[in-house]
């Protein structure tokens, strides 16, 4: 992030007008009237440090919030720029209680924007407290977040089985599927169904899931007890629900940890809760739709959730792919084509979604930094008029 960002700081400041003879044309990307809220999740430190230090970079000042779960993280990043010569007072590191340090913020007259990741929840409460405060800002706060995702992995019947099973497990299990672009809903045909299976299971049954210091482990533990008893939930609901069958995993045991085995659930109900709500988690919900039902599920994939934010389809026919391309374009920010829908590089996916997802600004591009700035235009004449009559006046 720190360096693409430079690269596309140069960029937005070298975007200037043109300019005809007799004038001088010029843009000026000023800082923001006031400060950036950042606020920044666990499951990422190079997030974290990029919502404080990108609008920094182009002239802000900024009070950076890490989560009360990566604080020492978020800390060790802090100190690092203080020793590369960020200068006092530009990036505040103000770790603490949430919702007292946000209430505090958001009353301030100054604030100028606020740079989010985190859950649509409380993105959308943020929000509305800003709305209903906008009378008392100096200036419109800007206000960019990345909040939650459902996001799907889609199998055409002439996709590749084992291609498809391991964006499932990549997808679906990497980091115990805490992130937001993690797969957690998977719609397969049924023709190629059990060959998909097959290969999933198998890969599945080879996962170690232990300390995190053991490179030989593929998952560790999720976050803390809250996330532990969330995922656990869906889990119970699953074993208790029709037409639901547990394929793999669903066990669960904090004695030592929070540990949750990665869990592949078969549903019959495409709008079964596993399909349609953020579990953030090792959890992924399989809808088997007829192999004759591709463009109908197409529409379930898009109105299944209210997130739209990484998604991916798999297929080996060029038509199916166009199909999806188009039918799909507002369901995932992030559409990836015979590929997991997880593991954005800065720079080459940049990264956002929209409806419940976000507001789509793009993290790892210029788009993101243009929200930084408030353009001043000045028009400089060179040779200013000396008569208020224009030379059309003379005509007779």
């Amino acid at each position: 992030f720190f360096r693409f960002n430079a690269a596309f700081a140069e960029q937005v400041y070298s975007e200037q007008p043109a300019s005809s003879p007799g004038v001088w044309n010029r843009l000026e990307h000023r800082a923001l009237e006031g400060f950036i809220y950042a606020i920044t999740p666990f499951n990422f430190t190079a997030i974290a440090a990029n919502l404080p230090s990108a609008p920094a970079m182009l002239g802000n000042v900024a009070i950076w919030k890490p989560s009360d779960k990566a604080i020492f993280s978020g800390y060790h990043i802090m100190k690092l720029l203080e020793e590369a010569g960020l200068p006092p007072g530009v990036i505040n590191f103000v770790p603490g209680e949430p919702v007292g340090i946000t209430k505090a913020l958001l009353k301030s007259p100054d604030l100028a924007g606020i740079h989010y990741t985190g859950s649509t929840a409380v993105f959308q409460s943020i929000w509305k407290t800003v709305g209903d405060r906008i009378g008392s800002y100096r200036t419109y706060p800007r206000l960019v977040g990345e909040t939650g995702g459902k996001d799907f992995i889609l199998a055409h019947a002439s996709a590749d089985a084992r291609e498809v099973a391991t964006a499932i497990v990549r997808g679906g299990f990497e980091y115990q599927g805490q992130k937001c672009s993690a797969a957690s809903r998977v719609y397969v045909p049924d023709s190629l169904w059990p060959e998909v299976k097959r290969h999933t299971l198998e890969m599945m049954n080879t996962i170690r899931v232990g300390d995190v210091r053991d490179f030989r482990n593929y998952m560790g533990a999720v976050i803390d007890r809250t996330s532990f008893d969330n995922i656990a939930g869906y889990i119970d609901h699953a074993k208790a629900s029709d037409g639901v069958e547990i394929l793999a995993g669903g066990s669960y045991d904090a004695e030592k940890g929070y540990f949750i085995d990665p869990t592949l659930v078969q549903v019959s109900d495409p709008g079964y809760k596993l399909m349609c709500e953020e579990v953030f988690g090792p959890v992924v919900a399989v809808h088997v739709y007829p192999e004759s039902r591709w463009k109908e599920t197409l529409e379930i994939v898009d109105s299944t959730s209210p997130y739209a934010l990484t998604g991916a389809v798999f297929s080996t026919e060029r038509g199916p792919i166009r199909e999806a391309f188009s039918a799909l374009r507002h369901a995932a920010g992030n559409f990836y084509i015979n590929d997991k829908p997880t593991g954005a590089v800065v720079g080459q996916q940049p990264f956002g979604g929209s409806r419940a997802s976000g507001t789509n600004d793009k993290a790892g591009s210029v788009l993101n930094l243009l929200r930084w700035v408030s353009p001043r235009t000045i028009k400089e004449t060179l040779s200013p008029a000396r008569s208020y009559e224009y030379p059309f006046m003379d005509e007779k």
